[in-house]
């Protein structure tokens, strides 16, 4: 489908965010399936680019490809911040979700939210970069 290198910083979302929606679009996911895998790309891309490189004083790229296997539109960012697997953050609880946004620990909910929006995430560490793997069903219909 496509593929495009970005610059590791805040600047790039808006351009990342277009080519996932437009791509997914075109792929025929619905426009609120778009949304919701444009959502989780943008969520991680975001941590990647605060915590994974500029926290750490580093600079670098994403990596961003598209491309269908199977019914599914499957969005692959990498990197090469440090190691970093979204899933091994545990979910916020419910409890602390009740609570009003100011009371609440910061972290978690971003990432949770980016997970429940695609069908499928996966992470892995690979040939030194970090490869984040969003899939989303193409239902018919």
């Amino acid at each position: 489908m496509s593929s495009a290198r970005f610059p590791a910083v805040l600047d790039s979302l808006a351009p990342v965010r277009d080519l996932v929606k437009q791509s997914a679009v075109a792929a025929g996911l619905s426009s609120a399936q778009a949304y919701r895998l444009m959502l989780a790309v943008d969520e991680v891309a975001t941590n990647i680019i605060v915590h994974g490189y500029q926290e750490n004083g580093l600079s670098g790229v994403l990596d961003l490809t598209l491309t269908l296997e199977d019914g599914d539109i499957i969005v692959t960012l990498e990197d090469d911040a440090v190691p970093f697997d979204p899933a091994s953050l545990d979910p916020p609880l419910d409890e602390d979700l009740a609570q009003p946004l100011d009371d609440r620990e910061e972290g978690g909910l971003g990432i949770m939210l980016a997970m429940d929006g695609v069908d499928r995430f996966a992470y892995e560490r690979t040939e030194g970069r970090n490869r984040n793997r969003f899939a989303v069903r193409i239902r018919e219909g």
